[in-house]
């Protein structure tokens, strides 16, 4: 299991970090945001899900990953 801090602009509300968790989550990884960082924290095996798929997907929700 692999963890990574994202850094992710345009989060501001509960919306957001439903958002992104979610999206996480549908590509086969967990993960929990901090807004007050702006930040997201992933946890994903990497035999299942690439870390480019997961910053797609929060990318496909309106986010940057910087």
């Amino acid at each position: 299991m692999q963890k990574v801090t994202l850094q992710v602009n345009g989060m501001s509300c509960g919306h957001c970090v439903n958002s992104v968790e979610g999206a996480v989550k549908n590509v086969g990884a967990s993960a929990k945001v901090d807004l007050a960082a702006n930040s997201v924290s992933v946890s994903f095996d990497e035999s299942k899900v690439s870390l480019e798929a997961i910053k797609a997907a929060i990318e496909d929700q309106g986010y940057d990953v910087v």
